[in-house]
């Protein structure tokens, strides 16, 4: 009876293991499928805060399969470039893609796990067979009774099974139930500023006027620390605004809210007389160009970085060797081995801060976009590559509208509205002579450079 019960056992578990182990991983791939589009669709101001550090969110998404943290990781550590690039719906599709091969060798394995799951699950009834076998063979040769040999080894046998299973579950069962809890926290979360929304309105014929109106910000992480208190600066079509100041007056900041990264406390940022609150986000995002001061490249060919710059359409190699013409990079990118197929390594490794520099400055450029952004992108360059860089900068410029965030004075000479920033609003503004006459916060600025 006990050896029946065991090949049925072995054959129901079998089955079992192979189901549970099959929806487990369909489970799994959905919940990490939606856990990470929703840190995508987060605000930036969400990620400030320490308890969603990048390493706390990706333990959170993957622990075991470090496949699939190494595309999330990328992409969640650099939150603001993708953002700047509108490419989080690209990397939520590479995301999937790179969760399938761990979902086929899993389903691979099912069988296998139902095997070994049914063997382990029905080998207490081979060992009952065994045993009661043993049994009857005692009581045949009146050794003991069947009365006894029923409790001793049923008691020992099914007790141990029963608390073994129980206290092997409880601990996946807790875990279980946390991990569900984040999970939903995460998903059920409404961001702020939503990446995804498809609110807000698209302008037919978007100039690049900018203006900063009145504007008061406090980062959400450090509510305590006023970073802008009244800041109103603005440059029209075709003009470049450079802003200049100490460190920590809040220029980058500027361009941080004009991303809609974050949103002012008051004020209002607007482009082309429009609240930037009013537009279509990813439409926005898509019209603007930044080029940062450690600017990250992703681990891929040179063409693929370039590419990423627009996600609307399909960009031609003839485009893409266009913008990196501008970006004064060709003739470099010409003499690899490679050439435009040369991978740079993860955030750029295998180039120098100058290459890299360029490379973003294409990437940038191929979008068209009718402002570009620039926050001090020469700041952490050597004389050589700032000089290369700088023409490149000067290059990409003309015929549209340009913000800089300067720290070397000399790059923003020539810029048509210079406006000094101190304590989060514009003290002074005018052109570089213009200021230089007044002698005032500006001309203390050049004059600090020079000496040291």
């Amino acid at each position: 009876m006990f050896l029946v019960l065991g090949v049925i056992t072995l054959a129901a578990y079998v089955v079992q293991g192979f189901m549970f182990g099959k929806s487990g991983e369909t489970l799994t791939m959905r919940l990490r499928s939606l856990s990470f589009r929703a840190l995508l669709q987060q605000e930036i101001g969400w990620y400030d805060d320490q308890k969603n550090a990048v390493g706390v969110l990706l333990t959170r998404l993957a622990t075991d399969a470090s496949q699939v943290k190494g595309i999330s990781t990328e992409s969640v550590e650099n939150i603001r470039t993708v953002a700047s690039l509108t490419r989080e719906d690209a990397f939520y599709e590479r995301y999937i893609t790179s969760l399938s091969a761990p979902y086929r060798d899993s389903l691979t394995k099912a069988p296998f796990y139902g095997f070994t799951y049914g063997i382990a699950q029905s080998a207490n009834y081979f060992i009952n067979a065994a045993v009661f076998r043993f049994g009857a063979w005692l009581i045949a040769r009146c050794m003991t009774n069947f009365e006894n040999v029923f409790i001793v080894f049923s008691s020992i046998i099914f007790a141990a099974m029963n608390v073994g299973q129980s206290a092997s579950l409880a601990p996946d069962y807790g875990k279980a139930k946390i991990s569900a809890q984040r999970i939903f926290q995460l998903l059920d979360r409404k961001p702020v500023i939503d990446s995804y929304s498809e609110e807000g309105e698209k302008l037919s014929n978007f100039e690049g006027n900018i203006e900063f109106r009145n504007i008061h910000f406090v980062y959400p992480s450090r509510p305590e620390a006023p970073v802008l208190q009244g800041l109103s600066v603005k440059v029209n079509k075709g003009q470049t605004l450079a802003l200049v100041g100490s460190s920590g007056c809040g220029k980058s900041t500027s361009i941080q809210l004009l991303e809609r990264f974050y949103d002012p406390v008051e004020g209002q940022v607007l482009a082309d007389g429009f609240d930037t609150k009013t537009l279509h986000l990813q439409w926005l995002r898509s019209r603007l160009g930044l080029v940062s001061q450690e600017p990250i490249l992703f681990d891929c060919s040179i063409a693929e970085n370039i590419q990423y710059g627009d996600n609307s359409r399909v960009v031609s190699q003839e485009e893409i060797e266009e913008a990196a013409k501008a970006a004064n990079i060709h003739a470099f990118i010409e003499r690899l081995p490679e050439k435009y197929d040369t991978r740079v390594g993860e955030k750029g490794t295998q180039l120098s801060g100058g290459q890299k520099q360029r490379i973003a400055i294409a990437r940038a450029l191929v979008r068209k976009p009718a402002v570009l952004l620039l926050d001090e992108a020469t700041s952490a360059l050597d004389t050589e590559s700032e000089k290369i860089v700088q023409k490149a900068l000067d290059n990409a410029r003309q015929g549209r509208t340009c913000i800089v965030i300067a720290h070397r004075l000399t790059t923003v000479q020539t810029a048509d509205v210079i406006a000094v920033i101190q304590n989060g609003r514009v003290v002074e503004q005018g052109t570089h002579s213009q200021l230089l006459a007044k002698e005032g916060y500006y001309y203390a600025l050049v004059n600090a450079q020079v000496s040291n």
